[in-house]
């Protein structure tokens, strides 16, 4: 068994992104799987959330020490998501006879990239409250564990950017990193158990998995290093456009649509970009003039 040393470097570029967003794991490896290096969908599937499986726990550790995680949250999506997850796979192994699981990938990355783009309209509302403070409802998180773990099961794409997004609505007083830390250490049971499922009626390729995590692990600690550094916003925005042509790509749409699409979504992007850097520098001279003021 020979490594697959184009899978690696591909694995590698998109965990740096990873690392320097905080999502888009499943959202950008699987696609890069089937449409530049020709993996069967359910493969792709199965591989990805099995090497996310690894990975996803050394993240959690460092949350659950921090105490930016609300366990009986996680407790509630988790009893939605673990079996929804396993229902998920037995639907994308009946999907794997045609389109069917290309098609729920595309339809799972645009609503990727419409939670990222609700997420940015509403991440001016930063909580203020303790992870520990908060009032869970549990009907509401429950549902959004349920359809959270049936998307991951399919396509391997949600357990990051979707359930997130959801959690942004529901709990909007939590805090980011309470956020990001509640979502992760959620996402460890449910993309365990999708794995699982994978690994019993999947198509779970350990040469594929292995070439994953080859290029992964230091791609997300490289990512995680110079996050710090990198302007995040632009390089969330720039992994919306990624999201987005790759769900186009496997929605089948044409290439003539898909670059309007593309050339429109830029231009959004470009002006959201450059109103927020006129309103940090606005706000910035308000506060110099204001300081020399006193």
């Amino acid at each position: 068994m020979t490594a697959d040393w184009a899978l690696i470097g591909g694995s590698f570029v998109v965990a740096v992104v990873v690392g320097l967003t905080g999502m888009g794991g499943g959202a950008l490896m699987t696609p890069m799987m089937m449409l530049f290096f020709n993996v069967p969908p359910l493969a792709a599937v199965s591989s990805d959330l099995v090497a996310s499986a690894v990975m996803k726990p050394v993240g959690s550790v460092v949350h659950l020490r921090r105490g930016t995680v609300n366990l009986r949250l996680v407790g509630w999506l988790c009893a939605g998501s673990v079996p929804a997850a396993f229902c998920g796979v037995f639907l994308a192994r009946a999907f794997a006879v045609g389109d069917a699981v290309s098609y729920a990938l595309g339809v799972a990355l645009l609503l990727a990239v419409a939670g990222m783009a609700v997420k940015s309209l509403l991440g001016a509302r930063g909580g203020t409250a303790n992870a520990h403070e908060i009032v869970v409802r549990p009907i509401p998180t429950l549902l959004v564990g349920m359809v959270g773990g049936l998307v991951v099961g399919i396509s391997s794409v949600g357990s990051g950017s979707l359930i997130i997004v959801a959690l942004l609505v529901l709990y909007p007083a939590l805090k980011a990193n309470q956020l990001v830390g509640t979502d992760l250490v959620q996402a460890v049971p449910l993309v365990t158990a999708a794995a699982l499922g994978h690994l019993l009626f999947g198509d779970f390729q350990l040469h594929l998995t292995l070439s994953l995590l080859i290029g992964s692990i230091p791609g997300v600690y490289l990512g995680a290093r110079i996050s710090s550094r990198a302007p995040g916003g632009l390089i969330r925005a720039l992994l919306a456009i990624v999201l987005l042509a790759s769900a186009l790509k496997l929605l089948d749409v044409s290439d003539t649509v898909t670059v309007w699409a593309l050339a429109a979504a830029s231009a959004v992007t470009i002006a959201g970009w450059r109103l927020k850097v006129r309103a940090a520098a606005r706000a910035s001279s308000e506060s110099t003039d204001l300081s020399r003021a006193r």
